[in-house]
């Protein structure tokens, strides 16, 4: 045999899953051959192409690729200077991405670093130099954690630390005021008190696992502590067992048969929530767990509405009850006669409770009424308004690090050599220019992806320049670009580089056939993005029809500017408007060499 058979050979089921899971997570080929002790890299190498473990590999976005970095680096068992450095760079990162104030996790750094110097817990010899039981937390005290909570959070996220022991809490919250960051901070708080174990549920495992990148960023930040852990983190305490953090997403199967106090984040862009809400019962069934739904609101149709009005309550009795959900009533938080906890959050509140991270005005001009008041201020979208229906759109939402086996959004071709086509929807007054690249089918009646989407603001030339790489990224067959108004200086640009881009001129008629042409696919489940993406069905929900000053049928999405909103909407439907609306696919090539 020759030395590579024989090195394949040699080395247990156990070895080479091991293997796999960390090329998975973008561990270095090399650090995989040192930490697993094998014979040379040339055997990973070998494993990942019989097996094609590349195309496994998961798209991501940088909140994600943030989350996984830190992960890798945590759990690396050998840190250099630069890796430590490197876990502080990206820990301030993902800070800044959930909308948490620097200023706060520095002092409250500080602060955490003072008491450990105080009890003796930190010094020369202490921190990353110090070997640790793995997991162990035995050092971190109540008094400790309590301390760091009070430096680091804001009025509003210590209004929900004081009724974390209702049975059910239910938070409409806004956009990036840190509720994913303070409930990772909840749990891992009580399960180092308390010893109890705690679920994190999420529609995909990359949601899932911004969650522990939070817990381990906590651990380490502020207790020099590396924990471990894929799925599960077991704690230790005193060396003896003491509470799991497990995360998993809504998609997994292996979210069954686990107990604890559960976390469900944006639980109203979670499709199917009546099996959502009977897994959730089984994993916090007994009287002791409790349970966590936080989220953006979408529309009243989705199925989390009527947990959220007290439908579901009402419905089971015979005299039923009033609820009040105003925003007056539920901005302090008030338990409601199903003795579920409600509370909202909207960004004003948030700024009236010490959040200073947002500039109100400047969200204002850049979202319509209509957006602005779903994303910031908790208002549910009028789903009867919209062309698109959110039963639809929640359908079209996909985990894919599990299904999108094909796409390798960190490689140079994310997609080889296989044919996207893009399109591109200009800023207006306020807003952003956005570029949706998708994947057209590759047969007849198959699925559009969307693979990519870029947010743009800037000059003509730099826009076009972001398009123009994304042709060297990508087998690029077709480009829409909306020419009306401002969309022309790019149009002029793309042409240099791209004589065959398409001019998309809005009018009554060419409007009403790119709606016409996404209802179509939407309602036939013909089309494919990322769960973590609520924004795009959020972008559909805002196209509504209306009449023109003739009675003429067209159809907007509100925004200052008179000709519509919801950009990636848009720029998704110039995209897959290079398919006919009858639905005869255009031909598409692949391209090698």
């Amino acid at each position: 045999m020759t030395e590579s058979t024989t090195s394949r050979a040699a080395y247990p089921q156990e070895v080479k899953d091991a293997a796999k899971m960390m090329f998975l997570r973008q561990v270095p080929v090399r650090d995989i051959k040192e930490r697993l002790n094998l014979n040379s890299t040339r055997v990973v190498y070998q494993w990942a192409e019989k097996n094609h473990w590349d195309e496994m590999l998961q798209h991501e976005t940088v909140e994600q690729a943030t989350a996984r970095r830190m992960i890798y680096l945590v759990e690396k068992q050998q840190k250099s200077d630069d890796d430590y450095k490197e876990i502080d760079r990206l820990g301030a990162l993902l800070d800044r991405l959930a909308g948490i104030d620097l200023r706060k996790a520095k002092a409250a750094k500080e602060k955490a670093h003072a008491s450990m110097v105080e009890q003796g817990a930190a010094g020369p010899g202490a921190g990353k130099k110090k070997r640790r039981v793995k997991n162990d937390i035995s050092d971190i005290t109540p008094e400790r954690l309590e301390e760091i909570r009070n430096a680091l959070f804001f009025q509003y996220q210590h209004t929900w630390h004081e009724h974390k022991d209702e049975r059910t809490r239910f938070i409409l919250k806004s956009r990036q005021i840190g509720a994913t960051y303070y409930f990772a901070w909840e749990a891992f708080e009580d399960a180092v008190i308390t010893g109890d174990n705690q679920i994190f549920l999420s529609a995909s495992k990359n949601q899932a696992e911004i969650f522990k990148a939070y817990i381990l960023r906590f651990a380490l930040g502020y207790f020099e502590i590396e924990l471990k852990g894929t799925d599960v983190m077991p704690l230790s305490k005193d060396g003896k067992p003491w509470a799991e953090l497990r995360f998993v997403s809504t998609n997994g199967r292996t979210a069954q048969g686990y107990h604890g106090h559960l976390y469900v984040d944006e639980v109203f862009w979670i499709p199917d929530f009546d099996r959502l809400n009977t897994l959730a019962s089984g994993m916090a069934s007994h009287k002791k767990w409790r349970k966590t739904y936080f989220s953006v609101p979408s529309v009243k149709s989705h199925g989390a509405y009527k947990m959220w009005s007290g439908e579901k309550y009402n419905k089971r009795r015979k005299n039923t009850v009033d609820f009040d959900l105003t925003h007056q009533t539920l901005k302090d938080g008030q338990l409601g006669p199903d003795k579920i906890w409600r509370n909202i959050v909207t960004v004003k509140n948030a700024e009236a409770q010490g959040c200073d991270l947002f500039d109100i005005d400047e969200l204002i001009d850049e979202y319509s009424e209509a957006e602005f008041n779903n994303l910031f201020m908790c208002a549910f979208m009028e789903a009867g308004a919209s062309v698109f229906s959110l039963h639809d759109l929640l359908g079209c939402a996909v985990d894919s690090s599990v299904v999108w086996v094909d796409f390798k959004a960190r490689q140079k071709r994310p997609y080889g050599n296989y044919p996207v086509w893009v399109g591109y929807d200009p800023a207006r007054v306020g807003d952003r220019s956005t570029v949706s690249v998708l994947a057209p089918p590759l047969a007849e009646g198959g699925k559009f992806r969307v693979l990519e989407k870029l947010d743009l603001k800037g000059t003509f030339k730099y826009q076009a320049s972001k398009i123009k790489e994304l042709t060297d990224r990508y087998n690029v067959q077709f480009i829409g670009v909306d020419c009306t108004g401002p969309g022309l200086g790019v149009l002029d640009e793309v042409r240099a580089f791209y004589p065959r881009v398409t001019p998309i001129h809005y009018g009554l008629d060419s409007k009403t056939r790119l709606v016409l042409k996404a209802v179509d696919i939407i309602e036939a489940g013909r089309i494919e993005w990322d769960a973590e993406h609520t924004d795009i069905a959020q972008a559909f929900l805002q196209v509504r029809q209306t009449t023109t000053g003739n009675d003429s049928i067209t159809y907007v999405a509100d925004r200052k500017s008179a000709t519509g909103h919801a950009d990636v909407a848009w720029s998704i439907m110039h995209a897959i408007s290079n398919e006919p609306l009858t639905g005869r696919r255009r031909t598409a090539s692949v391209s090698f060499g």
